[in-house]
């Protein structure tokens, strides 16, 4: 079963009492969960100015990639990544949240007016692969490198 009810239910399934967080977080007029990470999953957190690119370059190369949240001000996106990634991760600008750290949630398939979902869960579990991931971000940071250079250059002419 996938869809925003699934989605909400493997999320919800990561709170200490599930059914508990299910049903408040049903009734909050915020839309929003506080849960905890890495233990169906992490999440990777990029500045917005590679978070974009980057998920540009994995939407290229596969159907779906695992949930992507956006912070309030569109600065940061999170991937959501399988659990023990945080702990492993050497990138540096990338923060990390796993094992003893909490996530704001939103709703799947509700707005909520600040963090939201790019690419929301739809209840079957997809992680995007941390190591898929990395090259995605070297893609795109290529690509942010080639067009700052095209502008210095066409800026020094």
């Amino acid at each position: 079963m996938t869809g925003p009810k699934a989605a909400v239910q493997w999320l919800a399934s990561v709170a200490p009492d599930p059914e508990a967080c299910r049903w408040e977080w049903e009734r909050d007029p915020r839309g929003i969960a506080l849960l905890p990470a890495g233990r169906a999953w992490d999440v990777l957190i990029l500045p917005a100015e590679l978070g974009y690119p980057t998920l540009d370059v994995l939407t290229r190369v596969l159907d779906l990639p695992g949930p992507v949240l956006v912070d309030f001000g569109d600065a940061r996106t999170g991937f959501f990544v399988p659990a023990g990634t945080a702990a492993r991760w050497l990138g540096t600008g990338v923060r990390t949240a796993g094992h003893g750290t909490w996530i704001v949630v939103p709703y799947p398939g509700r707005s909520t007016g600040g963090v939201r979902w790019l690419v929301p869960p739809d209840g079957s579990g997809t992680l995007t692969d941390p190591a898929l991931l990395e090259l995605a971000m070297h893609e795109a940071a290529a690509g942010l490198a080639g067009r700052r250079e095209g502008w210095g250059e066409r800026r020094s002419r």
